[in-house]
């Protein structure tokens, strides 16, 4: 699966990059994230929750960033494991540009699904990233914003 978006957040590209690196904001924001532990400046472990169509599951994985260029990009990549329903792995390369007061978000991702989640067929898991990835944004975008996330 390939996905491509940007998302214009109401914040300076500082607030958005620290947002971003924030374990505890990032909590917040993952639709359906239980935990994430940073264990060390570049790696983070997370447990999520999701449901795709029929099938729930929780993933256990690890989160890597790297390529660093703070304030404007960076690349975080990730696997998580999530038992009989399969599992997730993949990339995105995120940027950040300033526009004003305001910060543009750039991202590109790649990513991967298999055992039980990836017989649900391209569409619905497409569709679902897309929700997700939403969701995430809208969240984010209030949590700069003093509000507190959905």
């Amino acid at each position: 699966m390939d996905m491509s978006g940007e998302e214009r957040i109401a914040a300076p590209r500082e607030a958005v990059w620290a947002a971003l690196n924030d374990p505890d904001v990032l909590k917040d924001c993952i639709p359906g994230c239980q935990s994430l532990t940073k264990k060390s400046p570049t790696e983070l472990e997370a447990t999520v929750r999701v449901k795709i169509g029929p099938v729930s599951a929780t993933f256990n994985g690890a989160v890597t960033l790297s390529d660093l260029n703070p304030p404007e990009s960076y690349t975080i990549s990730g696997e998580g494991k999530g038992g009989i329903a399969g599992f997730a792995k993949g990339g995105a390369a995120v940027r950040l540009t300033e526009d004003g007061d305001e910060t543009i978000l750039s991202y590109d991702v790649q990513a991967q699904v298999g055992g039980k989640i990836a017989q649900l067929g391209s569409r619905l898991i497409d569709s679902t990233s897309k929700k997700l990835a939403g969701q995430f944004f809208s969240d984010l975008g209030a949590r700069l914003n003093g509000g507190e996330s959905a």
